[in-house]
């Protein structure tokens, strides 16, 4: 089998409104082995998933691949280039809660259904690639999601220890529709493919730090599934979080953090106060279980409803 590196765009047609394009480069290997997609820019201000994709472009040599590698360089192309946080300027909606998508939907929605088609569907592992939004500064850590079933709930959890990083979020909360899957990751475990969420970087910062850390573990992943010779090795130490949180605002207004990233907290911990458009005060917002900051959102607008903090409980060893 000849290897092959082939990039191209796949197109995403106009339809309720503007089009748009996602680029995609395929590495098919010269020997067998399992297709792995990575996907970055869901969230296009998260730019250290972006630019390790970059980088891991150039490292992936085809013809010492066994197996195929799917690289989604911007997955959200109209937030990428419009600098926004969360939300796609064309259509308003969050990407990462649109899959599986709709090939008739709007621009956030048909983007969902190409990459759930053309990318999760034919893949056999699948790793989502985030980092702390413009908006949020976050230490790292993966989520490592929970079925229920055996079998995917030990590939998963191998993935979590093969990708490096030491704080591992356990979450039996995921979707188990796969007609509703939400979340990109979600999208390939609800079809029994395994996968995992991936947190390295904050505040919407292009630190080389964050970005070598996702090269180093999208290499570990790749060590573990065999497609590579070398590779670091997995995690011997993990630090698991179990239950945890994300505590959302109750009002809008301008947002104050009172803590940072990686601080340990108690309940009833004041995480951050809001004051309205005078300064006037109108909430303080505390932590409703002993943990650790996993992310704080550090600057000053704030929408009801919206996150302000996500804080996890230092499990140790999963139960």
């Amino acid at each position: 089998m000849a290897a092959t590196t082939e990039s191209r765009m796949i197109e995403i047609a106009a339809g309720a409104d503007a089009g748009t394009e996602i680029p995609v480069t395929v590495f098919r290997g010269a020997r067998p082995g399992p297709t792995l997609a990575l996907i970055a820019g869901n969230h296009g201000y998260e730019y250290p998933p972006i630019l390790a994709l970059q980088q891991l472009r150039g490292q992936i040599d085809a013809a010492a691949l066994y197996g195929t590698v799917i690289m989604v360089h911007v997955a959200n192309m109209p937030s990428f280039l419009g600098r926004t946080i969360y939300f796609s300027p064309v259509d308003g909606k969050n990407l990462n809660r649109c899959y599986p998508g709709s090939p008739d939907g709007t621009v956030s929605e048909r983007i969902a259904h190409a990459i759930t088609t053309q990318i999760i569907e034919p893949a056999d592992y699948v790793l989502d690639l985030h980092c702390g939004d413009g908006n949020e500064s976050l230490r790292p850590y993966v989520y490592q999601t929970v079925t229920g079933k055996a079998a995917l709930d030990a590939a998963i959890g191998a993935l979590a220890l093969a990708f490096g990083i030491d704080h591992i979020l356990v979450d039996s909360n995921r979707p188990a529709d796969p007609a509703r899957s939400i979340y990109c990751s979600s999208t390939a475990i609800t079809r029994g493919k395994p996968a995992m969420t991936i947190e390295s970087g904050y505040l919407g910062m292009s630190d080389n730090e964050s970005i070598q850390q996702i090269v180093s573990g999208v290499r570990g992943v790749m060590r573990h599934l065999k497609m590579l010779d070398d590779g670091p090795a997995p995690l011997a130490n993990p630090v698991y979080l179990d239950p945890s949180v994300v505590i959302a605002s109750p009002a809008t207004g301008i947002l104050y953090p009172e803590v940072e990233r990686d601080q340990v907290v108690s309940k009833g911990t004041v995480l951050a106060r809001i004051t309205d458009f005078f300064g006037r005060p109108i909430a303080a917002v505390e932590s409703p279980i002993d943990g650790l900051v996993l992310y704080i959102v550090a600057t000053p607008p704030m929408t009801k409803g919206q996150p302000i903090a996500c804080v996890g409980t230092v499990a140790h060893a999963l139960a």
